[in-house]
């Protein structure tokens, strides 16, 4: 069974762990321009949605490359359509953010594609921000695989890991990782960000039942760097 697919792991078992909190701090301030890459709407706001907060509020230059536009996700026509729209919506929450779309077909993202149009559209940027390489979603992983041969820093976050993975697991690279902690107005502005994707949390079948957005409310956000 896709471990997306299993039964998760209960957020307040993460909340409960304190190797979180122990997480050496990222150092964003050296940054003026990044680049946040996302496989679907919604990656980059669940996973960086608080940093790109805290970036657009210092002034960073901020483009998203959005890969796909999350056509997969339901069989409606018209989803993609509302996708992107959930996403821009959102992005108003998190400040001044320049969007590129790709277009590349969910749940089919292949990394010969991602090799043709990611290196110029990094390019020049301080740092990247993708899909952990190892997240359990093709999409998601090829993103990561790209991106990290990128030339400049990057940094991978993990999405559904929260979900399969458990405290202290020893598949998740912790000692790579470090942490975003997330003042209460910046987290107050991704939860604004996170509802904004009704698409993903609408009964009956909610591809983001509560279970799984509570891992994206906590106040922080983690990373692991790419290149260790």
């Amino acid at each position: 069974m896709n471990p997306i697919d299993a039964p998760g792991t209960d957020e307040e078992e993460w909340r409960a762990w304190d190797g979180l909190e122990a997480l050496p701090p990222l150092n964003s301030y050296r940054w003026n321009s990044v680049v946040v890459i996302a496989a679907h709407p919604d990656d980059e706001v669940l996973g960086v949605g608080g940093l790109m907060a805290l970036l657009a509020d210092r002034g960073a230059r901020l483009r998203l490359i959005a890969v796909t536009d999350g056509e997969a996700s339901h069989p409606d026509p018209g989803i993609a359509e509302r996708r992107v729209a959930e996403s821009a919506t959102a992005l108003k929450h998190i400040g001044a953010v320049e969007t590129v779309r790709l277009g590349l077909p969910d749940s089919a993202v292949r990394d010969e594609d991602l090799l043709r149009l990611l290196p110029e559209l990094v390019d020049g940027f301080d740092a990247c921000l993708a899909p952990w390489d190892k997240d359990a979603h093709p999409d998601h992983e090829a993103v990561g695989r790209v991106a990290a041969a990128c030339d400049t820093e990057v940094w991978h976050f993990p999405i559904w890991t929260w979900h399969w993975a458990r405290p202290a697991d020893l598949r998740v690279p912790w000692d790579r990782a470090v942490q975003v902690p997330l003042p209460s107005p910046v987290s107050e502005r991704k939860q604004a960000a996170i509802d904004c994707f009704t698409s993903q949390f609408e009964d009956p079948d909610p591809i983001l039942p509560p279970g799984v957005l509570a891992h994206f409310t906590r106040g922080r956000e983690v990373l692991f760097d790419a290149r260790p």
